[in-house]
């Protein structure tokens, strides 16, 4: 048997518990990933790993499409996340072993985007390290061996793409810059990487709520320096369980739609000499309807006049936990939800009359809720997933309900993790 390093015995001893407690619910199977997280780096580079890393997926509570307009969010990092084993190897390189993936491999000494990379995974890692590089990082030589293993379904809405980044952030950060990074600074990293070198026109809320973790209203005022305020809540003692409910349609050829979205609301703006709503008065589109909708059409009024009421919902809502009053914060949930649905438009995707997916998850989930809890699209939308807040007693019908008509293990229960972007040890 191989010998041991440091770090494996630390695990194997109970040392990393404490920290591990922090994150997960189960200890004793968080270790056990552990394990398999060093075995796994083991036996795709051929020595110990040097240190664990963890970033959560995260859920949108509320705030939806408000962060590409300088808006409100709230957030919350949750407990699926991915876990990572790694090494610097001062190669120059960095190799990921994602668990059940071809290994990628990215050289740093091409730190331009690459065509061909938009869309991958290679284009995120090596917008992560650019962008590092030109901030101050002193990577030198750098580069990292890693082996990572997911709980973050992909195309659950959980943001596995910002975790990715997120994490990659936090390796490169603790490995070779000693932590100088602040996670709002690390979500912006991320952001970066996913605009510029993935070439998605994300806002920065996915980013942060990986980063930051725990329950977290943000506002994105000025992006350079986003007010990020944390806020308690627990779930289970306001007598509800959150659900992720995948509703069977995937999001990957829905980029078109995501950015029709952003590029409507500039339309807009556009017209008033802005960029983005928050520099824009509501009462000025107001006075100004009939030129705005023969110009940039209804569907941009309506998807603005979303964003106006979703700032304003977004800080109602991180005033209601703020104050205990989850009745309150429940309704407001179910108001967002309606207004991406007729206003936002971003439940079904342009022209699908068949397949409805999304929309007809949202409308099972309140069948099955029967005027309790609440229920939303989740996320970027048109595809992907719903989220519903369900009574603790409701729960298991609930979900027994959901997948007997989604599918096996289409209703994620997740709970919300006090941590972002971390070195386990």
């Amino acid at each position: 048997m191989m010998e041991q390093n440091n770090l494996e015995r630390r695990l194997k001893q109970g040392g990393l518990d404490e920290a591990l407690r922090r994150l997960y619910p189960d200890v004793t199977r968080a270790r056990a990933r552990c394990e398999g997280v060093l075995a796994g780096f083991r036996q795709s580079f051929g020595g110990g790993a040097e240190a664990l890393f963890s970033a959560p997926g995260r859920t949108e509570l509320g705030g939806n499409h408000t962060d590409h307009q300088r808006g409100r969010v709230l957030a919350a990092g949750v407990d699926l996340d991915i876990l990572a084993a790694a090494a610097p190897n001062h190669s120059g390189v960095i190799r990921i072993q994602s668990e059940g993936y071809p290994l990628l491999t990215v050289d740093l000494r091409e730190a331009r985007p690459r065509l061909e990379e938009a869309n991958t995974s290679a284009a995120l890692v090596r917008g992560v390290a650019a962008r590092m590089v030109q901030l101050g990082c002193p990577m030198g030589d750098g580069g990292l061996d890693a082996f990572l293993t997911s709980t973050v379904p992909g195309g659950s809405g959980l943001s596995s793409s910002a975790a990715f980044e997120v994490l990659v952030g936090a390796m490169l950060n603790q490995l070779y810059w000693d932590g100088s990074c602040t996670p709002v600074e690390l979500a912006q990293i991320g952001q970066y990487a996913e605009n510029v070198y993935f070439g998605k026109p994300c806002g920065l809320m996915d980013q942060t709520a990986s980063a930051v973790g725990g329950v977290v209203a943000i506002d994105f005022a000025d992006p350079a320096r986003p007010v990020v305020e944390e806020i308690s809540l627990d779930l289970a003692a306001a007598g509800y369980a959150l659900c992720i409910i995948d509703s069977g349609a995937g999001h990957a050829d829905l980029t078109a739609e995501y950015a029709s979205i952003t590029q409507e609301l500039a339309a807009v703006c556009r017209l008033f000499g802005k960029e983005v709503l928050r520099q824009l008065p509501e009462e000025e589109l107001m006075a100004a309807l009939p030129r705005v909708r023969a110009q940039a059409g209804d569907r941009a009024v309506l998807r603005a006049l979303h964003v106006y009421a979703e700032n304003r919902r977004a800080a109602e809502e991180a005033r209601a936990l703020r104050e205990g009053d989850f009745d309150r914060f429940l309704r407001l949930v179910g108001e967002s939800g309606d207004s991406s649905a007729l206003y936002l438009q971003n439940v079904v995707p342009t022209g699908q009359t068949a397949k409805q997916e999304l929309l007809f998850t949202i409308a099972l989930a309140r069948q099955l809720l029967a005027g309790e809890g609440a229920v939303r699209v989740h996320g970027g939308g048109f595809g992907g997933t719903a989220q519903a807040f369900v009574p603790l007693d409701r729960l298991e019908a609930f979900r027994k309900g959901m997948e007997a008509v989604l599918g096996e293990g289409s209703c994620h229960v997740v709970t919300i993790r006090p941590a972002g972007g971390v070195q386990i040890g």
